[in-house]
């Protein structure tokens, strides 16, 4: 038996002018199962229903993404945008998944002059679901400029923590499963799970390129990850404009260097009344003492 339960949540929003045609091919997020304990007994659990997407640009095979299927069009177009293949959703005349063939075929309007370049060099990663990104990625942290003024409050954070805490997920009902946010201020804007956390913020970065500019803009968001922060999801965060990022998990030496270049500030180790600031702490007000 399979099962759909809602992958993403937040508020809905207008969206931005003229947006690519997108099927909507959501796929089941879970499949019940039938194991056995150490007792010997029989029971029935629900697993993350993981599967294989392979990218196709203007009929040129990219890559293949291990996914949960949550939402794979918002996916597609925020790969796509996070290895700076596209510069804009404006360049997508449309995105059709095919779970039965497994594929997502992307045509643009007038092609990717450049794409075989610009993928030519890949960097192998710690990302479940992923496992390379593309060389130009890298190069871009000089490019990336991030709101100086922005600023989160210690009492917004913990709002945000509790946010999450509350969220009936896939997670709780069969774990295994990665879950990252976006929030403006404390409001939860969307949250997605994935078996990776690359494909969940690639996902959000996928919806909110197609949304209006109060929503596109980075400035007063705060992003949510449970994974840990290495240089490749600091860098997926910065490319959204994004300034303040939160973990459950810790952080990477890469991604603490990246974060300080970047001038992001890189919140870790986040439960509860608890949390780790490793970069630019200035951008943290603190107004919530602790007994």
């Amino acid at each position: 038996m399979w099962m759909s339960e809602p992958a993403s949540f937040g508020a809905p929003l207008p969206p931005a002018a003229c947006p690519p045609r997108l099927s909507q091919a959501a796929a089941p997020l879970t499949r019940a199962v039938e194991v056995v304990n150490e007792f010997g007994q029989r029971r029935t659990l629900h697993i993350p229903a993981e599967r294989s997407l392979t990218l196709y640009l203007d009929k040129h095979e990219l890559v293949t993404l291990m996914t949960l299927g949550a939402h794979p069009e918002w996916l597609v177009l925020g790969y796509l945008r996070n290895q700076r293949l596209l510069s804009s959703p404006a360049q997508v005349e449309s995105i059709t998944v095919d779970w039965d063939v497994g594929a997502a075929a992307v045509r643009t309007q007038g092609g990717v002059s450049d794409w075989q370049t610009r993928t030519a060099q890949r960097i192998v990663t710690t990302g479940c679901g992923q496992g390379s990104v593309f060389g130009a990625v890298m190069e871009a942290v000089e490019q990336i400029q991030l709101d100086p003024s922005a600023r989160l409050r210690q009492s917004q954070l913990y709002a945000i923590l509790r946010k999450v805490r509350e969220l009936d997920s896939v997670y709780k009902q069969a774990g295994s499963v990665h879950g990252c946010a976006l929030f403006r201020g404390e409001e939860l804007l969307l949250f997605v799970e994935d078996v990776g956390r690359h494909n969940a913020v690639d996902t959000i970065a996928g919806w909110s390129w197609l949304q209006a500019e109060e929503v596109l803009r980075g400035d007063d968001k705060v992003f949510y990850t449970t994974g840990r922060l290495t240089s490749e999801m600091i860098l997926k965060a910065a490319q959204m404009g994004v300034p303040i990022v939160v973990s459950r998990s810790g952080i990477t030496q890469m991604g603490l260097e990246v974060a300080e270049r970047l001038g992001l500030c890189a919140i870790g180790r986040a439960t509860h009344t608890r949390f780790l600031c490793y970069t630019h702490p200035q951008r943290l007000v603190w107004d919530t003492p602790l007994p």
